[in-house]
C-alpha cells in the first residue's frame, strides 16, 4: 500500500505539557482515518502540522513525498480542508464565496458543487456573516470538496449540524471514500468513526494512545452477553461455571460474560437448566475499546 501521509516523530511543544509529542502515524492512499480525542487533546494541532500551517518543534509530516512545512503551497493543492473554526473572507453571500473559491481552484464545472448544495439543503444566497454554525459547516464542506482533490482533511466537521444533516454529511464522505479519496477526519464522536473509518487513532494529552483497526472491532471473535436470573441460587451456580465473567451485579442477579462466537449454541443449551429472566448481547464499541486501552495506560 502506498503511504500518502507520513507523520514522523512529530512534536509541537507549547510548554506546560501543552501540544503534541512524538506522534507517529502512516496514512495510506484511499484510506479513511479517524482521529478521536477530547477537546484540547491535540487533534487540531496535528492537523495544522499536516497542512503545513505551523512549524513543528521536532519531527516532520510528509504529504505525497513533500515536507508539509517546507512545501506548504504545493501540499495545499492536494488537500480539501474543512477547519474546526471557520472564518470566511469579507464577501456578501455564500454564493459569492463559492464562486470565488471556484475561480481560485480553477473549477469551471460547478455541477458537483450544486449537487452537494442540494444534498445538504444549503441556501448559499444567505449572508456569510449571519450564517449559523451549521450553515457555515455546509458551505465550508462544499468549498472543500468541489475541486475533487485526492486528500480530504476534516476537523470536527459535523459540529453544528442537526442529526439529519449529519447523516447527509456522512453519506457524502462515504461516497468520497468510495472514489478512492484519502480522508483524515477528527471528531470527539465515536459513532461517526465507527460508521465511516478504516482505522481510528486515539489521541490523549498530546500522545497517540492506540490505533484501532475497525474491521477487528466490527468482527470480533467473541461476543459479550448480559444474563439475569430470576433466582439467586441459579445466579450463584452459573457464575461458578466455566465462563469468562467480566462483570457481576449481585443485587440484580446479573452476570456479563465474554464468549467465543463458536460456543454460543453451547451457552443457550446450558441456560435451559436455569430460570433466566433475560439475556442480551452487549455491543462492543469503539468507545469501549478505547476506554479499555486508556484504563491500562497510566500518565497519558
Amino acid at each position: 500500500m502506498e503511504k500518502i501521509i507520513e507523520i514522523k516523530n512529530l512534536t509541537k511543544d507549547y510548554g506546560d505539557d501543552k501540544g503534541i509529542f512524538d506522534i507517529n502515524l502512516d496514512i495510506y492512499k484511499g484510506e479513511m482515518i479517524g482521529f478521536v480525542g477530547t477537546n484540547g487533546s491535540g487533534k487540531t494541532t496535528t492537523i495544522r502540522n499536516i497542512l503545513g500551517f505551523i512549524k513543528p518543534t521536532n519531527g516532520e509530516v510528509i504529504v505525497n513525498g513533500l515536507n508539509s512545512w517546507e512545501n506548504q503551497s504545493e501540499v495545499a493543492k492536494l488537500i480539501g480542508y474543512v477547519p474546526g473554526e471557520i472564518a470566511f473572507p469579507d464577501l456578501k453571500t455564500g454564493t459569492n464565496f463559492l464562486k470565488s473559491q471556484a475561480e481560485y481552484l480553477n473549477v469551471t464545472d460547478l455541477g458537483y458543487a450544486n449537487m452537494l448544495i442540494e444534498k445538504l439543503q444549503l441556501d448559499p444566497r444567505a449572508n456569510l456573516k449571519r450564517m449559523s454554525k451549521g450553515m457555515k459547516q455546509k458551505t465550508a464542506l462544499v468549498a472543500a470538496l468541489m475541486a475533487d482533490k485526492p486528500i480530504i482533511i476534516l476537523d470536527e466537521p459535523t459540529t453544528g449540524l442537526d442529526p439529519l444533516m449529519r447523516d447527509a454529511f456522512l453519506e457524502i464522505i462515504k461516497e468520497e471514500h468510495k472514489k478512492g479519496k484519502t480522508i483524515f477526519m477528527s471528531s470527539h464522536m465515536f459513532e461517526e468513526m465507527e460508521e465511516t473509518c478504516d482505522r481510528v487513532a486515539l489521541i490523549s494529552n498530546g500522545h497517540i494512545v492506540d490505533v484501532a483497526n475497525m474491521d477487528e472491532i466490527r468482527c470480533r471473535s467473541v461476543n459479550d452477553f448480559k444474563i439475569e436470573f430470576n433466582k439467586k441460587d441459579d445466579y450463584l451456580k452459573f457464575i461458578k461455571g466455566n465462563y469468562n465473567v467480566i462483570r457481576l451485579q449481585d443485587e440484580f442477579n446479573q452476570v456479563t460474560i465474554s464468549l467465543d462466537k463458536n460456543k454460543i449454541n453451547d451457552l443457550f443449551k446450558d441456560l435451559k437448566n436455569y430460570d433466566v429472566k433475560f439475556i442480551s448481547e452487549v455491543k462492543y464499541s469503539l468507545e469501549k475499546y478505547f476506554k479499555e486501552k486508556l484504563g491500562g495506560i497510566k500518565n497519558v
